[in-house]
């Protein structure tokens, strides 16, 4: 903030100081007239060449302000529907990692969303022993000595026909329920409770419990997703469904961050887009596939820019060139090596990154496209005079 406001003071300072500097020299070689004559002419020019929307920086306050200008040249610039959509995981690229006990949950590692994780990978450990009922493992091992010993005790009796086969088959059920039940235990038993490990290889996508939580079996404790492929789905109004059948790619922003991301660098395409709307939407979806190269969060709510044919000789400058004051929207164009001005411009759509100029901006004119925001603080001074080019 300190930084900023002294970098006000020195741009500010500097357009004063260098209020006069703005000028553009050309040589009148008609100039033979007695200096009393000369005089008056050349404050008669200076009256009417006095331009006042300028703005005076030198490269010096230019560069440390970060100000940096390109030259703007008709070129493609796509068609472009804007929207909002998610990003999701296709339903066949996620598992669920699920509790098999009861208990209380702890981590077994440190693992953070987008990790990478192999197949039997320990992810948690569920501890029973403060269970009212007591430890699971120890209850499923005497659960089944006890279906065992009753099962071994009537397997004579059956050969004698003391008990009848109905009986017997029951006590046998018993018996291997519980021995199934005590070896799914003690197989992934351990000193500090029961592991749950990954069922598949796969990315970390979501945890769904938090260190301590009581669980309850069959309940998810993590979604791992087993392919680097994620779906962008765009919500598109019905309003736009004729152009659907030319939508090509699309770019989008998350809500967390202001990085516009480009499809074609993540190896993105068009899967597929509504023919009909849902049913409680006026709203028809298009979806695409794209690699997770980004480490991006599925679910996550973003702005969509549906790209469709490129249109030629389309002037567009970068969003960062575009200052607002008011609804009305403006550029700095650069005169001279010191010298700016504030263009108004009337915009159209945008494609995240850069914007296009219908009216106000001309093929060669030099635009700032970086700290804009700085020229138009040098320009806030009443105190600047109008800025004189001598012709």
């Amino acid at each position: 903030m300190i930084h900023n406001i002294r970098l006000y003071h020195l741009l500010f300072a500097g357009t004063i100081i260098l209020s006069s500097a703005c000028s553009h020299n050309h040589d009148h070689s008609e100039e033979s007239h007695d200096s009393h004559d000369s005089h008056e002419e050349s404050a008669a020019v200076t009256d009417e060449h006095k331009h006042s929307g300028e703005i005076v920086m030198t490269p010096e306050q230019a560069k440390a302000a970060g100000v940096t200008t390109d030259t703007i040249h008709p070129g493609a610039f796509h068609s472009v529907i804007s929207t909002s959509g998610r990003i999701v995981t296709p339903t066949d690229g996620q598992v669920s990692v699920a509790a098999t006990v009861p208990g209380i949950v702890s981590f077994s590692r440190n693992l953070t969303e987008g990790m990478n994780v192999a197949k039997g990978t320990p992810l948690f450990t569920i501890s029973t022993s403060s269970l009212p009922e007591g430890d699971i493992t120890s209850r499923a091992y005497i659960a089944y000595n006890t279906a065992k010993t009753e099962y071994e005790r009537a397997i004579p009796l059956a050969a004698d026909k003391i008990i009848t086969d109905k009986e017997f088959q029951a006590l046998k059920a018993e018996y291997e329920t519980a021995r199934l039940a005590y070896e799914a235990v003690s197989r992934t038993s351990g000193s500090k409770g029961v592991s749950i490990a990954a069922p598949a290889s796969g990315y970390v996508q979501q945890y769904l419990v938090t260190e301590g939580s009581y669980v309850n079996v069959g309940q998810p404790l993590m979604t791992i997703t087993t392919s680097r492929k994620l779906n962008l789905r765009a919500e598109v109004p019905e309003s736009e469904y004729h152009t659907l059948g030319r939508i090509t790619s699309a770019k989008f922003r998350t809500s967390y961050s202001d990085e516009v991301y480009n499809l074609s660098d993540l190896s993105g395409k068009l899967l597929s887009y509504g023919h009909n709307t849902e049913t409680v939407s006026s709203y028809v979806p298009v979806i695409f596939e794209f690699d997770n190269k980004a480490s991006l969060i599925p679910g996550a709510y973003v702005e969509i820019f549906l790209l469709s044919e490129p249109r030629e000789n389309v002037i567009s400058v970068p969003i960062s060139a575009l200052t607002e004051e008011q609804g009305a929207f403006f550029v700095y164009v650069k005169l001279d090596d010191e010298c700016y001005k504030k263009q108004p411009v009337v915009k159209g759509v945008s494609d995240g990154e850069r914007v296009e100029i219908i009216e106000g901006i001309h093929d060669g004119d030099a635009v700032v496209t970086k700290g804009a925001i700085h020229v138009k603080l040098a320009s806030a001074s009443k105190s600047i005079p109008g800025h004189t080019h001598n012709h």
